[in-house]
């Protein structure tokens, strides 16, 4: 008997005739079991069928009974793949009420959640004999069906103005009561964080600029802020260079030692010691480093994920967007690819609930001029995506190798936020170092 149950796929047929049976007794029950299932989701042919024809009755917006049922399983030409219009009658009487559906729901559903498990665990068999394939792609590979059938198991709902408004003050309250200078997570420069309140939860957040004008210098500060200064655990997705590079900024940054010295290993005893005392610093730091060239969409959620869950980190930076892959290829237009990638970075903030934080590239027209939200390139869907747009500035070239010219005034621009002020601040650049500090004020926009 063992060794049938092993081979026939998990399923419960008494509740997928429930939920059909309650969603012909009450068709209103159709935006509840919506929420939980799939036509693909039964394991019963007929009930699939069966399924269906109630979703193309609901989106004519027909009645939805016996009668218009089995009247359009005709029409399809599959009543009688659906057991007949004896069998349609029947799945009434397999409940007497639809108040329960949703607990019927969720058992077709883990059914369903189950069923796919085998199938996935047969496939990692299956690729794990071939010896084609290297161990870390039938791994990765794994990790991907695993987590899309997460995403697919989630699910929405709307709540009520009581139920959001009493979450609200109490988040009110537990600000009041810790009197923190920021709601959200701090970049290290107050004026800037004076002006967001830190970069909030469940937030986009482009920051754009030329190549050159330090992008990724300002994204490796405001990061060893918050993970050296805070104790605010961050991920670092470094596309662009590898990890031992970007750490070689960071220890630069935090040691004040010139980059060109590390790179030349023209260090004196001071400069050692310095290094030494910043790397101990660095060390104990809450920080985490991907540095997957080209990583796929997916796989950069699935990362994130990972590091939420292990290291409950509190912001994401991407550096950066356009070196993301994106799940869909081939002739797609690029700015339809981007497109796709800003949503789902989007989507992924709202999900993990922490602000995810992408440097992207501005037009070429802007060099010499401040960039607007127009500029931001390859798609207008960055600019549509983003809750805080960033834009850094200099108003003219300097020599990065030049010793009369330590502190680089830099615009910072914050163009758009969706929930405050826009305006501009100044920040000192310091080549040598390649990090950013504090410089003057805010000067927000009176509009």
């Amino acid at each position: 008997m063992a060794d049938l149950k092993d081979r026939i796929p998990p399923h419960d047929e008494d509740a997928e005739r429930a939920t059909l049976g309650a969603l012909l007794l009450d068709s209103e029950a159709l935006a509840t079991v919506l929420r939980y299932l799939r036509p693909s989701d039964f394991f019963r042919g007929a009930h699939r069928r069966v399924f269906q024809g109630i979703i193309n009755l609901f989106q004519r917006g027909d009645v939805i009974d016996l009668i218009t049922l089995s009247d359009e399983l005709r029409s399809l030409g599959e009543l009688e793949a659906s057991g007949g219009s004896a069998y349609v009658s029947s799945l009434t009487s397999a409940v007497p009420t639809s108040a329960n559906v949703e607990y019927y729901a969720k058992i077709v559903q883990g059914a369903s959640v189950r069923r796919a498990l085998v199938r996935i665990s047969n496939e990692v068999i299956a690729t794990a004999h071939d010896e084609s394939l290297g161990s870390r792609f039938i791994i990765e590979d794994a990790e991907r069906k695993i987590f899309e059938l997460t995403d697919r198991q989630q699910t929405g709902s709307y709540k009520s103005a009581g139920e959001i408004v009493s979450k609200t003050i109490e988040a009110i309250e537990r600000l009041y009561h810790t009197k923190d200078s920021y709601t959200g997570v701090p970049s290290g420069f107050g004026d800037l964080d004076n002006m967001t309140s830190g970069f909030q939860n469940a937030e986009f957040i482009v920051i754009g600029a030329r190549p050159s004008v330090g992008k990724t210098a300002l994204a490796c500060t405001m990061a060893a802020n918050m993970t050296i200064r805070f104790k605010i655990p961050v991920g670092f997705f470094t596309l662009e260079m590898a990890d031992m590079a970007l750490m070689q900024r960071i220890i630069a940054s935090e040691a004040r030692i010139s980059s060109q010295k590390i790179r030349t290993a023209l260090l004196t005893p001071a400069d050692f010691h310095s290094l030494t005392e910043a790397a101990a610093r660095i060390y104990e730091a809450p920080l985490f480093i991907d540095d997957t060239p080209s990583i796929r969409l997916l796989d950069l959620r699935a990362q994130a994920r990972r590091m939420i869950t292990q290291h409950q980190i509190r912001a994401i930076f991407i550096d950066y967007l356009s070196l993301i892959t994106p799940e869909r290829e081939g002739n797609i237009p690029r700015h339809e690819q981007i497109a796709e990638i800003s949503r789902s970075l989007k989507a992924l903030a709202r999900e993990l609930n922490i602000p995810v934080i992408t440097l992207s590239q501005v037009r070429r027209e802007t060099e010499g001029k401040r960039p607007s939200l127009a500029d931001l390139r390859e798609s207008g869907s960055i600019e549509q995506d983003a809750d805080v747009v960033i834009f850094l500035h200099r108003e003219r070239s300097f020599d990065g190798d030049s010793e009369d010219r330590n502190n680089v005034e830099t615009e910072v621009i914050v163009a758009k936020q969706r929930n405050g002020p826009v305006g501009t601040v100044k920040l000192a650049f310091l080549p040598q170092y390649t990090k950013f500090e504090q410089l003057t004020g805010a000067v927000p926009d009176r509009e």
